[in-house]
């Protein structure tokens, strides 16, 4: 018999095979759910001592029904869908996986922009339909002497930069308020604020984590300040963006393009304005998928739990517990 329980709240994988590698070592089971409410979730890890979580609510009240967690750790860099504050008072370590997807989600940031830059999805759109000399419906612009802003910049962001490093660019700016100038400078970046790098920049790619803060940090306001000509990428998370305003932008030519990942809505939902345009790409919040990164994911995910479980603390925690 399993010493331990450990919930799955939403299937995404299909196979758990690192994680029951992990967790076979302390004895402990898992138990698959694909719960898409909160009554679901609450319901499946109500006898849980440790919960996996990808995209599915734990609030409050999911947290109150808990009777034996010990932690919920998050599938991903993000935990915005787990009420940290609820975890700490109820004595649960909430922990995630910041480290495992730089290099994917830099290399879909950076497709994404190229993507724009170079209209690739617009001109396979059209030549599959039997356009061709394609130059006068959207114009391309070289790379060279361009200007990029990054707005935040943690980990995917820095290494985004290192990889734009052989592309001519002439400035990259950067805006983190919460990082000392010179981080920014030593890696040949242009600490500058929000204004500056809206105005300034040609590119523009945000990386940063949604929180009260950031929710709706690009909205109609910073679109005025952009160039026209501005290409607007997104790999962080959808509400980041005032994503009504993105799609006036895009109708009206305010900025060129948009290449974005992440949505307010996910799946995106049928009839969204944003899939009648021909200046955006959009992909399916995969920013952060490669083989190799899932088997780090979900190899790291399990740890987190392993390490509690024995006694000890997260890997990866998100906040303290009084005591220990």
């Amino acid at each position: 018999m399993s010493k331990y329980i450990v919930a799955v709240t939403d299937d995404r994988f299909g196979s758990y095979k690192e994680e029951e590698e992990v967790l076979k070592t302390i004895n402990a089971e898992l138990k698959i759910y694909n719960c898409e409410s909160e009554k679901e979730v609450a319901a499946a890890v109500q006898e849980a001592d440790a919960v996996l979580v990808n995209l599915a609510p734990v609030n409050r009240s999911v947290i109150v029904s808990m009777k034996k967690c010990l932690v919920i750790s998050r599938y991903g860099v993000g935990y915005d869908n787990v009420d940290v504050d609820a975890a700490t008072e109820t004595g649960i370590w909430v922990a995630r996986v910041p480290d495992y997807s730089y290099e994917d989600v830099s290399d879909h940031a950076l497709a994404l922009l190229l993507g724009c830059i170079r209209k690739i999805s617009y001109k396979d759109r059209r030549v599959r339909e039997g356009g061709w000399n394609l130059k006068s419906e959207q114009p391309v612009h070289r790379i060279k002497g361009r200007t990029l802003g990054l707005i935040g910049y943690g980990a995917i962001a820095k290494t985004l930069h290192r990889k734009v490093s052989g592309l001519g660019l002439s400035r990259v700016l950067v805006y983190d308020p919460y990082l000392k100038p010179d981080e920014v400078r030593k890696n040949g970046g242009e600490p500058v604020g929000m204004g500056e790098l809206l105005n300034q920049a040609d590119y523009i790619s945000v990386h940063v984590p949604l929180t009260e803060e950031t929710r709706g940090l690009i909205s109609v306001s910073e679109i005025e300040k952009m160039k026209r000509s501005a290409i607007l990428i997104n790999t962080s998370r959808g509400p980041v963006l005032d994503e009504d305003a993105v799609v006036e932008a895009l109708k009206s030519g305010r900025i060129n393009s948009a290449g974005l990942d992440v949505f307010v809505e996910e799946p995106l939902p049928e009839g969204h304005p944003l899939k009648t345009l021909d200046n955006v790409i959009l992909s399916d919040h995969t920013g952060f998928y490669s083989e190799e990164s899932l088997k780090e994911l979900k190899t790291k995910a399990a740890r987190n739990i392993a390490e509690v479980l024995k006694g000890g603390k997260p890997v990866y925690p998100v906040n303290q517990i009084r005591g220990v």
